[in-house]
């Protein structure tokens, strides 16, 4: 008697075993499949707006920032700006808007780095904006969005890298605007490790931002 016990402990009903698989399924298995569905519509969205360049006519050209040094844009940064600087001389929009606050050097913003670069190249300071205390993507969406609500603009072309203007669009977006992108050429990664990365950072980010505005 104490073995036929023993013997139906080690080895749980057929029926017990089948349940204990579905919870798995459906506690485990089922998410990962979804997540992976989700990365995976996320990575196509990346890819397909990298390879945009909607140059059409708009109230402004948002340039995102990146690395400024003592007052010098980045080589990242430079390339963006001077990008939007051929889509104003080709009569795209009548403002350009850069972006970014300060980040390690308290002397100087992003946002105002690239403003005097253009001004510089010669776009006139009265069609240049400065944009200088957000910082991230997010906050600078927001507060070009007040920029141009402000001044009675609706539509944009923004300008950053290529794997970044999909959650810019967004961003964007969700303000109520209507965006345009335009990536800076050859931004994208060479090698397919770099590729890989740079899309499945910018989903996860763009997913972290849905899932907290959301929230």
């Amino acid at each position: 008697m104490i073995e036929t016990l023993s013997t139906q402990a080690a080895n749980p009903p057929a029926a017990s075993r089948q349940t204990s698989r579905r919870v798995w399924i459906f506690s485990v298995l089922v998410p990962l499949i979804a997540l992976a569905l989700i990365f995976a519509y996320l990575a196509h969205a990346v890819v397909h707006d990298a390879r945009e360049q909607q140059l059409q006519p708009a109230d402004a050209i948002i340039v995102f920032g990146a690395a400024e040094y003592d007052g010098r844009p980045s080589p990242v940064f430079k390339a963006r700006l001077d990008h939007a600087y051929d889509l104003f001389r080709r009569g795209l929009a009548p403002m350009v808007i850069t972006t970014g606050g300060a980040a390690a050097d308290p002397n100087y913003s992003e946002g105002g780095v690239g403003h005097d670069y253009l001004m510089r190249r010669g776009i006139p300071e009265m069609a240049l904006i400065a944009e200088t205390q957000g910082s991230d993507t997010s906050e600078s969406a927001q507060r070009v969005a007040v920029i141009m609500r402000v001044n009675g603009m609706k539509n944009c072309i923004a300008v950053s890298d290529a794997y970044h203007v999909f959650r810019i669009r967004k961003m964007l977006e969700h303000e109520g605007l209507e965006v345009y992108v335009a990536p800076r050429a050859d931004s994208r990664p060479k090698s397919f490790w770099q590729r890989g990365t740079a899309i499945l950072r910018e989903s996860a980010s763009y997913l972290v931002w849905r899932l907290g505005v959301r929230g």
